[in-house]
């Protein structure tokens, strides 16, 4: 059985619509996915339906912006009921303060000299929840940077980059109680990608293990060998489930669907005695 526990589709920052990021995932053998769109599960009708017709089972999910002590953080969350108000009020948040941080980005990007517009990034996004990879597209369509990874760099979008602007994120601990209330399950996705910014400690990761952490992404584009090597002993520590993922988004990273994969015991272990989303739950926008 080959799993793929972290994609996203163009209800985010990825260019497929749900249907085709199932229907890649067919093409590409896997059995599973995780849809894991930034704070929102619009997409989960849409990839269910998908998955039930091409025989690819979906994982309800979604990635929560998260912030610990100034360092941003994520979290996957997986088979929460979407319709609890609490948690949907957070997720609202999120996603609203994205747009706000998007246009101020624009507006630094043009500062420092970048010819893109807040229109074109509107254009770009789509009816999706806007987010730093639009305005790296804008950025690689206006000549700017080679590549959507290039944007990502001090000079421009990484964290504390020179366009960077803060978002509004969750406290992580507060993240697991609402996934924990919801019945939901959290990922720490990609723990060890440095080049994103600041990353936790090894102690840290206990502490969020120690409220509730279900399990850590260990196999990532993000980690080289050292970084899974040490992950990996660290879910062994923690008693984490160790999962492996793409962090697929279509045709805006080369990140292959599938090209990391999660382990089937793991996939059992980590869904042991947890219910998936209700049926006839609402879906945020």
């Amino acid at each position: 059985m080959r799993i793929d526990l972290h994609t996203h589709s163009s209800c985010s920052d990825g260019t497929d619509t749900p249907t085709q990021l199932v229907e890649a995932a067919k093409a590409a053998g896997l059995d599973v996915i995780a849809l894991t769109d930034h704070d929102t599960t619009a997409g989960w009708d849409e990839a269910a339906a998908a998955g039930e017709r091409l025989g690819v089972t979906v994982v309800p999910g979604a990635e929560l912006s998260c912030r610990l002590n100034g360092i941003q953080i994520h979290l996957l969350g997986y088979g929460f009921d979407r319709a609890e108000p609490e948690f949907a009020r957070e997720r609202n948040l999120l996603r609203d303060d994205r747009e706000r941080r998007a246009e101020l980005i624009v507006r630094r990007c043009r500062e420092l000299g970048a010819p893109i517009t807040w229109q074109r990034v509107r254009q770009i996004a789509g009816s999706a929840s806007i987010g730093r990879p639009h305005v790296a597209s804008a950025l690689v369509e206006a000549g700017i940077v080679a590549s959507v990874d290039e944007a990502f760099s001090s000079d421009w979008l990484a964290d504390g980059g020179r366009a960077y602007v803060a978002k509004y994120a969750l406290d992580p601990y507060r993240a697991l109680d609402l996934l924990r209330a919801s019945g939901g399950i959290a990922v720490f996705a990609h723990p060890a990608a440095g080049r994103r910014g600041r990353i936790v400690t090894d102690e840290q990761v206990a502490d969020l293990a120690g409220a509730g952490l279900r399990g850590i992404e260990v196999d990532h584009v993000d980690h080289d060998a050292a970084a899974r090597e040490r992950i990996r002993g660290l879910a062994a520590d923690l008693g984490l489930v160790p999962t492996g993922s793409s962090d697929y988004h279509g045709l805006r990273k080369t990140v292959r669907i599938g090209q990391n994969t999660t382990a089937a015991e793991a996939y059992e272990e980590l869904f042991d005695h947890t219910p998936w989303s209700r049926p006839g739950a609402r879906s945020d926008a």
